[in-house]
């Protein structure tokens, strides 16, 4: 929730910061690709130190650090330090998301593990939808510095508890994994490569240094498969790769978090220039989706229990095809409830897959290997919305032309801007729609046994030598 909520009220106070640091364009868009670039990256290592050193040792590191890096953008003197500590935010936070899952893992058998991943989703959901409305007024009353004060003590609260309480784990079957760690740096330059190219996509278009993004990490990522064929000890362990339920559930996450994100972009600008509301009409008109995400998170969980993950999460992404095409046939007559009913379906799809989809990547993971599949799962919910907005922007640009519109000197015509608005959003329907088919190869029902035992097994329960060692 405090990633979450730091995440949605930076975006509403950028233009108060650059105002009052006066920083340039350019320099406030680094305040969020520097977080982007930093987390993105290092979410998987940070899994394997997970799986190596205590998810709960990660996760307190990853809240506390996170609680001062927050508490120093508050005092940041100038944008220079604002983006330095987003970096910092970006690299903690990298250490605790993977970790919450990692924790779940262990302390949940894995088929119980819907019901918490539901009430997770629903926290975030809950985060993204409060952000916009408490930052706005915090902002609004005192100062932007004072949003980033915010999540401070809860998550010091949280770090020191996190270090205190003293959970007894359950025993490591056979040795610590290793760390890889030429496979950590050539997945962490690829990763940032790509989230780099793209969100260069997404500000300036097409040009030689995006398409030389690109090119470096189709490269790196070539030579990160070929070192993790050939070392002894890999990253992402291959039991976990050819598992024929990680693969797709992890398309489906991308493609969804694509559409969605691409999606909501495109419909707050709708909202905002075609429609011309101010953005706490726009917030309200758009908050069928934050609302239906946190109430399908547990619906989502007993879908998948009882329908199993093929018919759970294929149903769920025609759900969101459905809400993104709605959207698409928007127009200047539009009424609120064609809109919010856009935003509702979309919603629904969306939240019942994030819950769905991450418990099977989770649940066909080892005890041993929960970090790292909790950090590919987090990748893939980086690079999805960040592959959406590049697709959107570059879409919107081709289709409406280029010189208006978000990073262009003028606005875009309401009749140039819905003929672009149309295409666009049927493309991200298409990448929904190909989540759909992805979700066609997941396994019908969850598998009998996983790499610890039954499915149905309990959780192992600790020894009382373990008991006191913990």
């Amino acid at each position: 929730m405090i990633v979450a909520l730091d995440g949605t009220v930076l975006t509403i106070v950028q233009p108060a910061l650059q105002r009052d640091l006066g920083a340039s364009f350019a320099q406030v868009q680094w305040t969020s690709t520097g977080y982007l670039i930093a987390v993105a990256s290092l979410l998987v290592f940070a899994g394997r130190l997970g799986d190596r050193y205590g998810h709960r040792r990660l996760f307190a590191v990853g809240t506390l650090g996170f609680a001062l890096a927050s508490a120093g953008i508050g005092l940041a003197s100038g944008v220079g330090w604002v983006i330095g500590l987003r970096v910092a935010q970006g690299v903690f936070g990298a250490l605790l998301q993977p970790a919450t899952l990692g924790m779940l893992r262990a302390a949940f058998p894995p088929d119980r593990l819907g019901m918490p991943i539901a009430v997770r989703t629903s926290a975030i959901g809950l985060a993204a939808a409060v952000g916009p409305v408490l930052g706005g007024a915090l902002a609004t009353h005192l100062g932007w510095r004072s949003v980033f004060f915010l999540s401070v003590v809860p998550a010091l609260v949280i770090g020191v508890l996190a270090l205190v309480v003293r959970v007894p784990a359950p025993p490591r079957e056979g040795p610590a994994p290793g760390l890889d760690l030429p496979g950590a740096g050539l997945l962490a330059v690829a990763l940032a490569c790509l989230v780099h190219m793209l969100v260069g996509v997404s500000e300036t278009g097409w040009t030689a240094a995006t398409a030389l993004g690109c090119c470096a990490a189709a490269l790196t990522a070539a030579a990160f498969v070929r070192h993790e064929r050939r070392t002894a000890s890999p990253l992402v362990p291959p039991r976990l790769v050819a598992s024929p339920a990680v693969g797709p559930a992890l398309g489906v996450l991308v493609a969804a978090s694509a559409a969605m994100f691409g999606a909501l972009f495109v419909a707050t600008y709708f909202l905002q220039e075609v429609l011309e509301l101010d953005p706490l009409r726009s917030a309200l008109r758009a908050l069928p989706l934050t609302l239906m995400m946190v109430v399908c998170a547990p619906y989502g969980a007993v879908l998948l229990r009882r329908h199993g993950p093929r018919r759970t999460i294929t149903a769920a992404m025609v759900v969101l095809t459905l809400g993104v095409l709605t959207l698409s046939r928007l127009d200047q007559a539009s009424g609120p409830v064609l809109v919010s009913g856009g935003f509702l379906l979309v919603g629904a799809g969306f939240g019942t897959v994030m819950v769905a989809a991450t418990a099977v990547v989770v649940r066909h993971a080892a005890v041993a290997d929960a970090g790292v599949a909790g950090g590919l799962q987090q990748t893939a919910m980086n690079v999805g919305p960040t592959l959406g907005i590049a697709l959107a922007t570059t879409l919107m640009t081709t289709f409406a032309g280029r010189g208006g519109g978000p990073h262009g000197n003028a606005r875009w015509t309401d009749t140039a801007f819905l003929t672009a608005m149309g295409p666009t959003l049927s493309a991200l329907s298409a990448v929904a729609a190909l989540g759909a088919v992805t979700a066609t190869r997941l396994p019908r029902r969850a598998r009998g046994t996983d790499a610890q035992g039954p499915l149905t097994a309990q959780a192992p329960r600790p020894t009382a030598d373990s008991a006191s060692r913990g």
